[in-house]
């Protein structure tokens, strides 16, 4: 199993701090969030740091959050079309992407199709992530379509988001056995199950993550498990401590069953 780290899981840190960082720690990869930072956007740069860290990027995660909505432009399919052709230059074989939201409606329409075609003409997994509803004053909106559970549309990959199966109030290791062989990518972290979405470290919360670890290591379990944990508040030294954790959680829980 490859065990990579996100680059937003250093944030406010930049791309190269993840690389140093997941280096340092013994990550396997890392998967690199496309944001403002030009170096995320530039695939020759993101080679070189590749190059320079003895560490390749395992995948890419499209710009399409709230906070990047302007990077590469406002038009939806091209911010995927640019990650894809982002993690083909880079040998990466994984884009993750966010369901749209409600009122991407014409994005939405076509969604589940343009993924799919997109897959066929590139060969590059596009892995769409289980989001959750947005809850304010006791009251719940359907902010993503066609869902923000992937697990019933017929999308080929997805990936799983564990602090996302807590502030959806889902079963993750339900979802884990629905999705079987169309689980491609797993985002390592935890959560209370509060409206908030935390990315604690695997372990802290009140998600399944050693079970769900478990699981994919008994059935061999080919994709990519990504430690995606918010350090935004602490220091230098706590970060590297929180990062340790969690890749020593996921390599601790997924040989367990071996």
């Amino acid at each position: 199993m490859t065990i990579a780290l996100s680059t937003a899981s250093v944030y406010p840190l930049g791309v190269a701090a993840a690389f140093d960082l997941a280096a340092r720690l013994g990550y396997d990869g890392v998967e690199v969030m496309v944001t403002n930072e030009p170096v995320s956007q530039e695939s020759g740069a993101l080679a070189a740091l590749g190059d320079h860290y003895g560490l390749p990027v395992t995948s890419i995660h499209a710009p399409t959050l709230l906070l990047t909505q302007r990077v590469w432009g406002t038009e939806p399919w091209d911010k995927i079309d640019n990650s894809i052709q982002l993690a083909a230059d880079l040998g990466a074989g994984t884009v993750v992407v966010h369901p749209p939201f409600r009122w991407q409606r014409g994005y939405a329409e076509s969604f589940v199709e343009g993924v799919a075609e997109r897959e066929e003409a590139t060969g590059v997994a596009v892995a769409v992530e289980n989001m959750f509803p947005w809850r304010a004053r006791n009251r719940e909106l359907q902010a993503y379509l066609p869902d923000w559970d992937p697990t019933p549309l017929p999308y080929a990959n997805v990936t799983l988001d564990l602090s996302h199966t807590a502030t959806a109030g889902s079963d993750a290791l339900a979802m884990v056995a629905a999705l079987g062989d169309r689980l491609r990518h797993l985002h390592l972290a935890d959560g209370s199950g509060s409206f908030k979405d935390e990315h604690l470290v695997p372990g802290r919360g009140a998600q399944p993550c050693a079970e769900v670890l478990e699981t994919l290591a008994r059935a061999d379990f080919g994709g990519t498990v990504v430690a995606e944990i918010a350090t935004r508040k602490a220091s230098e030294s706590e970060r590297e401590a929180l990062l340790a954790e969690t890749l020593a959680f996921a390599r601790l829980n997924f040989a367990a069953p071996r």
